[in-house]
């Protein structure tokens, strides 16, 4: 199965714009956003979901990632929302969180 995050983002084949990077985390503007700011938070090995990660150190940095750009997300915009996806919904089954605001943009509207 394909991994966009793996296969693209991080060897560099696809080209992102970071927001946060540490040794094992990257966070960077959507490629495709769905709302007017969107930042995907990703560990920069393979894990497959929320669910089958065994590394807790690897998952509170992860975490504390997540928690700075939320936060500069809601010091620059008012507001965020923090969303990660599980089985048939996680359309790229690589662990990822998105962190976004404002509404969904008009392309993202008829995406379900």
């Amino acid at each position: 199965m394909s991994d966009f995050y793996c296969d693209e983002v991080l060897n560099g084949s696809t080209e992102v714009k970071i927001v946060f990077e540490t040794d094992r985390v990257l966070a960077y503007h959507h490629t495709r956003p769905y709302w007017p700011i969107h930042i995907v938070v990703i560990p920069k090995t393979h894990v497959g979901s929320l669910l089958t990660i065994e590394d807790n150190e690897l998952l509170l940095e992860l975490l504390s990632a997540v928690k700075a750009v939320a936060g500069t997300v809601v010091e620059e915009h008012g507001a965020a929302r923090v969303l990660t996806n599980l089985g048939d919904y996680q359309d790229s089954k690589h662990l990822h969180f998105h962190v976004n605001s404002g509404d969904p943009v008009q392309s993202a509207r008829f995406i379900a």
